[in-house]
């Protein structure tokens, strides 16, 4: 696809500016009304899913040209997919979020990429990963766990850690837990430590398709190589790239699931008992990747008609991404499974849930912004009377560390695992 196969998009947008907002029939507080982060911290127009449309479609008719006050209204952004669930409550014939993503496109074939990011994707070719770390050092974090080698052996489930618990020394613990839980519920499963290979996801996010259709051949014939039949991530990243993104550019059918959601299912049916009260009222956050992004992909080949010359459908029905079948009941399953904890909800919650700041390369070109929505976050947060934040993401995980260190918070930041882990 390409941007000029939205510009039905940018012309149906009215600017109502829903997208700046989360649903309205979901609002608790003014406080906690918003749902861009973007536009938010921008403050402008051009930040908003709106502004990106009149954007796209001022630069496709040759009206304007990209600056650096362009680029930097196109990729400020989390791509977190809020002003998509949005747009959805009240229009069906619009995909902004697609949109904004085929934008990204053509600034980075035209030469716009902000520097952090490409950086970032050289890192991917010559390290596979987006961290600039040594590849080499990608399976250190399970060099003394004694888990089966999938480049030498088979198994029908691979465990892919991801590049932020390989590689980041503070999360790596997160990927070692998950592998004990794995092994104490008796779960035949292996990795492919120093050769596991990027996701690919945060590059398709900053605007680039190359790498994350490599990193699907990559990776699917890893995995077909040694027998895998299920792919389990503890990295909501990895989920979203695995499950929506590989069906997308390499054909996959290969079963994905979140920790969250094996471990929930393993504790339903008796195989994992939380026995051991961990006394703490948590409030969960959504990441964006395993919530709304992370419904089910659905090939789409029809065609757009129109009624009367006016009324748009889709011949046969096209697929509707709303954010509502992400994976939302699993973590909060798991949780209250967990004795002594008590669960709060934040006021933006599931499909409606406020970003961490980290996706779409934000944290990488654009900082400052990056932890100010996670600062945001961690304020409505402690809003809820939380001990600790919880979440199913390294990326949001990170983010809200640094926000809790930097601002001087008391709450705490917690993998759900690691809750798991304490009532085992």
């Amino acid at each position: 696809m390409s941007i000029e196969d939205f510009r039905a998009d940018a012309m149906r947008c009215s600017r109502c500016a829903y997208c700046k907002w989360m649903p309205l029939d979901l609002m608790k507080s003014w406080r906690f009304s918003k749902g861009c982060p973007s536009i938010e911290y921008g403050n402008f127009h051009s930040y908003s899913a709106g502004g990106r449309l009149i954007t796209a479609l001022s630069l496709m008719d040759g009206r304007s040209t990209v600056t650096d006050k362009v680029r930097d209204t196109v990729f400020m952004c989390n791509m977190c997919g809020s002003c998509d669930v949005s747009c959805k409550i009240c229009r069906y014939d619009m995909e902004p979020l697609q949109a904004m993503r085929e934008l990204r496109v053509k600034l980075v074939e035209e030469g716009h990429l902000p520097a952090a990011l490409a950086k970032c994707v050289e890192s991917l070719k010559t390290n596979h990963n987006m961290l600039g770390a040594p590849k080499e050092r990608r399976g250190d974090w399970a060099k003394t766990l004694g888990i089966k080698d999938l480049s030498r052996e088979k198994a029908k489930v691979v465990f892919h850690a991801g590049c932020r618990y390989s590689f980041d020394g503070e999360q790596s613990g997160v990927a070692r837990t998950a592998v004990a839980i794995l092994k104490k519920a008796g779960v035949d499963f292996g990795i492919f430590g120093a050769t596991e290979s990027c996701c690919g996801g945060r590059s398709y996010g900053m605007g680039l398709n190359d790498p994350v259709k490599h990193c699907a051949e990559t990776n699917l014939a890893k995995w077909h190589a040694a027998g895998v039949e299920t792919v389990v991530t503890p990295c909501a990243d990895c989920y979203y790239a695995f499950k929506r993104l590989y069906p997308q550019v390499a054909g996959s059918q290969i079963k994905v699931l979140h920790m969250v959601e094996l471990v929930e299912q393993l504790v339903r049916d008796g195989q994992l008992k939380l026995t051991k009260p961990v006394t703490m009222k948590v409030t969960y956050h959504d990441p964006c990747h395993l919530g709304r992004q992370g419904e089910d992909y659905v090939p789409w080949n029809g065609k757009e008609k129109k009624i009367f010359g006016q009324a748009v459908c889709y011949d046969p029905p096209r697929p509707r991404y709303n954010g509502a079948f992400g994976v939302y009941e699993a973590p909060r399953s798991l949780l209250q499974s967990i004795p002594g904890v008590e669960l709060v909800e934040m006021e933006r919650n599931r499909e409606a849930a406020w970003c961490c700041g980290a996706g779409g390369g934000a944290r990488e070109a654009y900082p400052k912004f990056s932890q100010w929505t996670a600062g945001e976050r961690i304020e409505e947060a402690e809003a809820t009377g939380a001990d600790a934040l919880v979440s199913a993401c390294p990326w949001c995980e990170k983010n809200f560390s640094d926000s809790v260190r930097h601002g001087g918070h008391k709450l705490k930041v917690f993998d759900i695992l690691q809750l798991v882990e304490q009532a085992l």
